[in-house]
């Protein structure tokens, strides 16, 4: 393997690709604590996490299945459950006393209007200072979830409407009613 003093071994993480160390000592280098949202199959993540010097102290830690305490019935991979994510960590932040981060992704990739940057829409909307160009954020319409109102009204008498919306029929709800859930929910946050 390494045979000669010159070479060194990179770390583990950084071989199986898991940790970008040089994006990473940038991030805590400011040391402000760090908004870190990581998207799995079915939910969103969201933490507010700090360095220290024994390994990082995770301050709070949300994922789009706590909606479900606000009445979220619908998707928790989607832009409008990824914004109500977003808006209810800021509140929690500011309970905390933490007023500033930085936005943290990770190795996603940064795709403009994205479900990671509706959470980082939400965390702002609360009041949470994110340095950022507005210009990544989803559009008004995306976030409340018109888009989803849209597409379900388009395909309404379809078979595909009960297979793209199984879910929510299961759950009992209507796809084309998800922009009155969403402020619904979103009113009930801002009020906690």
């Amino acid at each position: 393997m390494a045979r000669s003093r010159r070479y060194t071994v990179r770390l583990n993480r950084d071989r199986s690709g898991k940790t970008n160390y040089k994006s990473r000592l940038k991030t805590l280098g400011s040391k402000n604590t760090r908004l870190v949202v990581r998207k799995k199959i079915n939910i969103i993540i969201a933490q507010l996490i700090d360095y220290k010097a024994d390994g990082d102290k995770v301050i709070l830690s949300l994922t789009t299945k706590d909606l479900t305490k606000f009445g979220w019935k619908y998707h928790f991979n989607n832009i409008p459950s990824s914004y109500l994510l977003g808006f209810l960590t800021g509140i929690r932040s500011k309970e905390k006393g933490i007023n500033k981060v930085i936005f943290d992704i990770g190795l996603h990739a940064s795709v403009k209007g994205a479900s990671l940057y509706a959470v980082l829409k939400g965390a702002v909307d609360s009041g949470l200072n994110v340095s950022v160009n507005p210009e990544i954020f989803p559009s008004e319409e995306r976030v409340s979830g018109k888009h989803i109102e849209n597409y379900a009204s388009k395909i309404r008498d379809t078979e595909i409407y009960k297979k793209q919306f199984s879910r929510y029929i299961k759950n009992n709800v209507k796809p084309e009613e998800i922009s009155k859930t969403f402020l619904e929910v979103k009113k009930k946050i801002g009020v906690k």
